[in-house]
């Protein structure tokens, strides 16, 4: 069982998103079990913040003094209980999903798709390399296949 903790820090989320935190876990419980994570509790946090935060982010952590669409942290140290998992963190920019939606008019589906990239960056996946680039589409386009009867 998958569950995400949504902080927002950015006002805009709310006139976007009514439910923010079921749209998140919502999402998680279409995924496939490959990534449902069945016998164990996870637990992962969302930061919706905006372009100015996590540029600050970004150049901290990464050495990138950019915005960006989203940046996830994965949580390196395992627990005590093998039953219970913290990933880690996901931050999305307000900003990038906004501009997205006056392109391809879908908020919800931009969020979805950003958020499970993110999501799978938790799980150690990578697009550095082609060969890494098409694995983690792969899975990206599977898993939101499999939301997308959930989405509007």
């Amino acid at each position: 069982m998958i569950k995400i903790n949504v902080l927002t820090e950015e006002k805009l989320w709310t006139k976007k998103l009514k439910k923010k935190e079921e749209f998140f876990n919502k999402i998680c419980k279409f995924f496939p079990k490959k990534f449902k994570f069945l016998k164990k509790k996870v637990f992962v946090t969302l930061l919706l913040s905006n372009n100015k935060n996590i540029k600050i982010l970004n150049k901290k952590f990464r050495n990138k003094n950019k915005h960006t669409d989203i940046l996830s942290f994965p949580f390196e140290r395992k627990m005590k209980n093998s039953k219970e998992i913290y990933l880690g963190d996901i931050i999305i920019s307000y900003e990038y999903m906004d501009k997205l939606n006056d392109l391809k008019k879908n908020f919800e589906e931009n969020t979805a798709k950003i958020f499970i990239h993110g999501f799978l960056h938790l799980l150690g996946y990578d697009h550095i390399k082609d060969k890494d680039y098409k694995i983690m589409s792969q899975a990206e386009n599977r898993i939101f296949k499999s939301i997308s009867k959930i989405l509007n």
